[in-house]
């Protein structure tokens, strides 16, 4: 048996099939070790956060598969691709989220994604036909942007390590960042996303400020933020918020 959501929390999400993959995520012996937080969780985050409208229920789903991904919390992965798949979320967009994610959290990570995830799919009948090829034709590259990128990184580390200048160039800007089946948009926000799940903020300057050009809103971001203090961590959060108000001033000058 699992916990049970609050009755309008139901009314509110956008179908039974997420209302009870939101269910599913929570083991019921939560409730019997510690009620205080069950409650938590049907009042603040089912109730609540997942109802929130700055950010849709597809997107949040994606984060959070993303936060999870970063933290190793493979127990949890398989019922929240349940999750993301009910929202919205494409199988071929968890497919390049879990490859994308691989250069942001460690190859590690993606295996024990993907491992994960193979029980979903194949309980859906999703088959490799249904995944992006190994090699897509790839999106248009915006030059310019990749040219002061390329620039910044080679003035300040091709002395230190021409290998991850080169590699990050040739495979991160030049392949990894075109693939056409997860918007630009969305490998924003679940690089981003993963990022303040592994606690650092350091490096979100240029990936939110990379989200935001996108298509990512300031209120999608801040909504971001918001959710994933519930998955991550207040600690983490707070971490990231000065730099995102840094961002979004900076944005708005």
């Amino acid at each position: 048996m699992k916990t049970r959501l609050a009755a309008s929390a139901f009314a509110l999400l956008a179908s039974g099939a997420v209302a009870q993959d939101l269910e599913t995520t929570i083991p019921s012996s939560v409730g019997a070790v510690a009620p205080a937080l069950q409650n938590h969780l049907n009042e603040d985050i089912f109730d609540g956060v997942w109802n929130d409208e700055a950010l849709s229920m597809r997107d949040r789903a994606l984060v959070t598969f993303a936060a999870l991904m970063t933290r190793h919390e493979v127990n949890n992965i398989e019922s929240h691709v349940a999750l993301a798949l009910d929202a919205g979320v494409t199988p071929a967009e968890i497919s390049e989220t879990i490859t994308h994610l691989a250069f942001y959290t460690g190859m590690g990570n993606a295996i024990a994604a993907a491992e994960a995830t193979a029980p979903v799919f194949e309980a859906r009948g999703i088959t490799a036909d249904d995944l992006p090829p190994v090699d897509p034709e790839l999106l248009p590259l915006n030059e310019e942007a990749e040219a002061a990128r390329e620039e910044t990184v080679q003035s300040n580390y091709a002395n230190v390590s021409p290998g991850v200048v080169d590699t990050t160039r040739e495979i991160l800007f030049l392949d990894l960042w075109l693939r056409p089946d997860l918007e630009p948009r969305d490998r924003s926000l679940v690089t981003v996303a993963a990022l303040i799940a592994a606690g650092q903020p350091e490096q979100m300057t240029f990936h939110l400020n990379r989200a935001m050009d996108n298509g990512l809103t300031q209120e999608e971001a801040g909504a971001m933020l918001s959710h994933l203090a519930f998955y991550a961590g207040w600690p983490r959060v707070f971490s990231a918020m000065p730099v995102a108000k840094e961002v979004f001033e900076s944005r708005a000058e």
